[in-house]
């Protein structure tokens, strides 16, 4: 999957703009924010990374995928719950999937219309089923959808990483990230995803 088109426009007015993305963007200049380029598989693989490390997701998704290498919804919705389970995830998450897996095999969830929906009614349409939450709808407009535009901040590692890259102490740091990333508009996607890439070995994706 190539770069979204405002790429190189956005990491040339970061960088000159905020000192520490400057560095990141840098160090990490051939990576470039990429997603699985299915809307289901995002999906369910933010549903998976819900409140867990990065590790035991991983290993999860393996299983899931190994299991179900097309990951269809058809095919998740047919799954045996007890198999999926079985892939390490709970039984709530179990029910969270296929439901949603249902909703894309009925066309209830048409991603095909979400180009043309503005960011937050997008995230509106996504929280109204059970198991997408503000963090899960972000992962999708931001590795699906590929808006630019996004802050994520119900991602605690994001949080985190960004308290300590600028030196933030206290307890406020959520609140000091939404202020610092308003430099960052209209490239808020962006930014974060550098901050992820020098947080994690590998390159974020959903």
């Amino acid at each position: 999957m190539p770069a979204p088109p405002y790429w190189d426009r956005a990491c040339a007015e970061l960088a000159s703009r905020d000192e520490v993305l400057r560095r990141l963007i840098a160090a990490h200049r051939d990576d470039v924010l990429r997603g699985s380029g299915d809307a289901f598989r995002t999906l369910v693989n933010a549903i998976v990374g819900q409140q867990i490390s990065v590790a035991a997701a991983a290993g999860i998704w393996r299983r899931i995928t190994g299991a179900h290498p097309r990951l269809t919804p058809q095919a998740l919705a047919d799954a045996d719950a007890a198999d999926l389970r079985a892939a390490g995830l709970s039984t709530r998450k179990t029910e969270y999937i296929q439901s949603i897996a249902r909703a894309f095999v009925d066309g209830r969830i048409d991603a095909s219309v979400w180009s043309s929906m503005e960011d937050d009614e997008l995230r509106e349409e996504l929280v109204a089923y059970r198991g997408i939450g503000p963090w899960t709808a972000d992962m999708v407009l931001i590795f699906h959808a590929r808006r630019p535009d996004i802050l994520p901040l119900g991602d605690l590692g994001l949080v985190n990483a960004a308290a300590r890259l600028y030196g933030w102490n206290g307890a406020s740091r959520t609140e000091r990230l939404r202020q610092h990333a308003e430099r960052w508009r209209p490239w808020r996607t962006v930014a974060t995803w550098f901050i992820w890439r020098d947080l994690d070995a590998e390159p974020v994706i959903y």
